[in-house]
């Protein structure tokens, strides 16, 4: 078996969705993408040496539908001989199109692959395909789907964590993202020669827990909880709910894209890689449990041949605020290696692009801590986790 190297990350910045029109909603998902292809041209990857682009779009439909990975590398001006192809695994897909790329790499199937992933949330709505998974009654009951703010509440109270508990860490995650060091990872989003984002929004360095407090839950008579205590009877329901909206994943647009290639790769492309993938796995749980990344954090080490004292950095997507919180006790994690630049709850969650975004995110953090591992991890509704492992090269 050959090695699945990183060579490069790139990211857009990660745009607020506004009811009156997000920064970025002007720009179609196939140009968010595209000015990436664009940037890693210009940067460290000559388009004639890629053999294909996996693309996670974890809503693929209206302008997100129709193989958005080739639409967006014939807008770049990419070769037509450069193939391109869209996974979509909700809100693990940029993962799993990482985890697909370093796989064909690792078996000797392609040299140089660029992955990752994108998502219009200002165009293409979440659930706006209606999927039957939430529309038809039967699938919805024989499955156990709610809508995962139920999920998250139910994993909070499962766990004992309290709405103060939440309501700190989001903070926390404001604290971090408002203070976090630019990063050459992110490129600026442009409208023609105007540039409309330069980073992340969202992120309020006043963020206190005396107004996150003051917040209404969300999710305390959600009528999912009916079919939660049909599923998983005896299960704990907090009346009052747990998560707000300051403790939710704030919806954002934003595309990512990582180069992954063998170690031959280095001559074409005329660099060292910065990173190694050593572990993957997609796992699930009985859904609507939120404790997937646990699960495929445990698999993924297991597979790296490490353990979670290894690690000096993980990346666990905030979807909700109960998910960095249980990952951290069930891994026995120190929390100050944990989203070091905060995370979802800040500064948004893109979907299909979040998988791509975090592997960025924790390449910057292993440079500038001299760490050797990495753990990025990500959970999804129905019970679906994530997660990938990073050894530091350079």
């Amino acid at each position: 078996m050959s090695e699945a190297l990183i060579y490069d990350a790139v990211r857009l910045p990660r745009g607020r969705v506004r009811k009156s029109g997000g920064t970025l909603a002007e720009l179609p998902p196939y140009e968010l993408l595209g000015q990436l292809l664009t940037a890693l041209e210009n940067r460290t990857c000559p388009p004639e040496f890629v053999d294909d682009v996996i693309v996670g779009v974890s809503t693929a439909t209206g302008e997100q539908a129709g193989d958005i990975a080739r639409a967006a590398q014939l807008w770049a001006g990419w070769p037509d001989s450069v193939p391109g192809g869209v996974v979509s695994r909700l809100c693990c897909s940029g993962l799993d199109a990482i985890e697909s790329a370093a796989a064909r790499v690792a078996a000797g199937f392609a040299d140089v692959i660029v992955a990752g992933g994108v998502e219009s949330m200002s165009r293409v709505p979440m659930l706006s395909d209606r999927p039957a998974i939430a529309t038809d009654p039967d699938l919805g009951e024989r499955t156990g789907f709610v809508t995962i703010g139920v999920s998250a509440d139910l994993t909070a109270a499962a766990h004992g964590i309290s709405r103060t508990e939440l309501d700190a860490y989001a903070v926390e995650s404001h604290r971090k993202c408002s203070t976090a060091p630019i990063s050459e990872s992110v490129i600026p989003a442009r409208k023609g020669g105007t540039i409309l984002l330069y980073s992340d929004e969202g992120a309020r360095a006043d963020a206190d827990l005396t107004g996150f407090a003051a917040l209404p839950a969300l999710f305390g008579d959600d009528p999912g909880w009916d079919r939660v205590a049909r599923r998983l009877p005896g299960s704990p329901r907090p009346v009052a709910g747990l998560h707000t909206i300051a403790t939710a994943p704030q919806m954002a647009d934003g595309a990512s894209a990582v180069v992954v290639g063998n170690r031959q790769a280095a001559a074409r492309l005329g660099r060292a890689p910065i990173a190694r993938i050593v572990g993957t796995a997609q796992t699930a749980v009985r859904s609507p449990l939120l404790t997937a990344p646990a699960a495929a954090a445990r698999l993924a080490l297991q597979r790296a041949g490490i353990t979670a004292a290894d690690l000096d950095v993980v990346e666990v997507n905030e979807s909700f605020a109960v998910t960095p919180l249980v990952l951290i006790r069930e891994l026995g994690l120190d929390p100050e290696r944990v989203n070091r630049t905060g995370g979802a709850v800040a500064v948004g969650h893109p979907l299909g692009a979040t998988g791509g975004i975090l592997i960025a995110a924790a390449l910057d953090a292993l440079a500038r801590t001299g760490g050797e591992h990495a753990l990025i991890t990500i959970p999804a509704a129905l019970g679906l986790g994530s997660a990938i492992i990073l050894r530091r090269l350079i």
